[in-house]
């Protein structure tokens, strides 16, 4: 092994002695900076020389933890050295017996109740649920306990940052439970300066304060205002009748896929957006935007399908995402027996699907026309909740997001994290 390969941070974490390392063991700071590699061999001399006795990989569910963890731990041990069942998350490292839990929320503390945990390998432990983090520290009674955990920061009110990572000593500036390494891009020796770059383009606001800065900072002020700007805009022609998008692309063979974006409201607007994806960018081409109150007209369900066959129109190749509360919208589709359409519920992982987005637009990979004057509004206007931000929730205020909503379905349920960074 060569200090090369991991950079100076990662290899003095690798090599330190585990009986060297603190209880509690945190790798912080920005994406792709080392720290998973780092934890991965670390895992191995835990395996070797760590407390006998159970040890456990937690994340946000087992899915995550095989793709962020176990995928790549698997691929440097090789097939022989291990045996993992991934329906009973039951993993046997060497001869080594280890569990895999998924923490997707506070009542997930329940698998864990009844064991005596000798070693933790926590993936994204700022995802992990406050109980859930305090039963597997009051689960680690073995001699010798040790927990390992990697993390991009998050709010500055989180519970892992107040009572771990910055609640030292007083007057010795250390708390000798906790050992935290912060890491940033420049750590990690593979990454050339070109992706680096790159990397950092695909981020903005407060993602790129926390994933690329490694910060914890606040999510606060307008969500999309470091990713939104004017050059996203496009008409067909432009002035001097100069094409702003590609030729052809809305018609056959122009595209590979027609997204139809919705927001169902009642009381509140109710959004459709028309996404084309040409494989490299998405381009909004037009929207419908129905606010019952200013209208002073509440429409049906019956009356939404009809509006939704008009805005479609003759093309019917198309995939619909539907706002997933939008139950008596989606039976009303059904109902119609409308074929033609593949219609889904969206992704509505409201945080990630916000990254997602700005970054789409950050990048330049989601365009939208000039016609549609609700989006282009709400994307300048829409904000955090600040005085939530102050006590460690994280959401955008319910005003101004309608079209975002719709627009974020679309990014985060058809457009893969690779994407982002290509």
């Amino acid at each position: 092994m060569e200090i090369c390969q991991f950079g100076q941070k990662a290899y003095d974490f690798i090599v330190n002695p585990i009986e060297l390392d603190a209880r509690i063991n945190i790798l912080e700071g920005s994406v792709r900076s080392g720290k998973t590699i780092a934890m991965i061999l670390k895992t191995l001399m835990l395996v070797d020389s760590g407390p006998k006795g159970l040890g456990v990989f937690t994340g946000v569910s087992k899915d995550t933890i095989f793709d962020n963890v176990l995928r790549d731990l698997f691929d440097t041990i090789g097939r022989n050295n291990y045996n993992y069942n991934r329906a009973n998350g039951e993993l046997n490292l060497f001869g080594d017996e280890w569990k895999v839990i998924g923490a997707k929320d506070e009542g997930s503390e329940k698998f864990l109740r009844g064991k005596t945990i000798a070693k933790a390998n926590c993936d994204e432990l700022s995802l992990m649920p406050e109980r859930f983090f305090k039963q597997l520290l009051n689960r680690m009674s073995v001699a010798g306990a040790r927990l390992y955990g990697t993390t991009n920061p998050d709010n500055p009110n989180h519970y892992l940052y107040r009572e771990y990572i910055t609640d030292v000593n007083k007057t010795t500036g250390v708390n000798p439970m906790v050992k935290v390494v912060h890491f940033e891009l420049d750590d990690n020796p593979n990454l050339s300066e070109e992706y680096k770059m790159f990397i950092r383009a695909a981020y903005s606001g407060v993602f790129y304060q926390r994933f690329i800065l490694g910060l914890w900072v606040i999510a606060e002020g307008a969500i999309y205002k470091d990713a939104y700007n004017a050059a996203l805009l496009f008409d067909e022609y432009g002035s001097g009748g100069v094409a702003e998008c590609p030729q052809g692309l809305f018609g056959p063979g122009g595209h590979i896929e027609r997204i139809i974006g919705i927001d169902y409201g009642t009381t509140n607007p109710c959004v459709f957006l028309d996404v084309y994806d040409d494989g490299d960018t998405l381009w909004q081409r037009k929207e419908y935007y129905w606010d019952s109150k200013k209208e002073e007209r509440q429409k049906t369900d019956e009356e939404y399908v009809d509006d939704l066959i008009g805005f479609i129109g003759e093309n019917t190749n198309v995939s619909v995402l539907v706002d997933p509360s939008a139950a008596s919208f989606i039976a009303a589709l059904r109902a119609r027996g409308i074929i033609s359409w593949d219609v889904d519920t969206a992704d509505n992982a409201v945080l990630d699907g916000i990254r997602m987005f700005g970054s789409m637009m950050k990048r330049g990979k989601y365009r939208i026309h000039r016609s549609c004057t609700n989006t282009i509004r709400e994307v300048t206007s829409y904000c955090w909740n600040e005085k939530k931000s102050l006590v460690g929730i994280e959401e955008p205020i319910k005003a101004n997001d309608h079209t975002c909503d719709a627009g974020r379905y679309i990014v985060k349920t058809k457009i893969s994290e690779w994407r982002l960074t290509q």
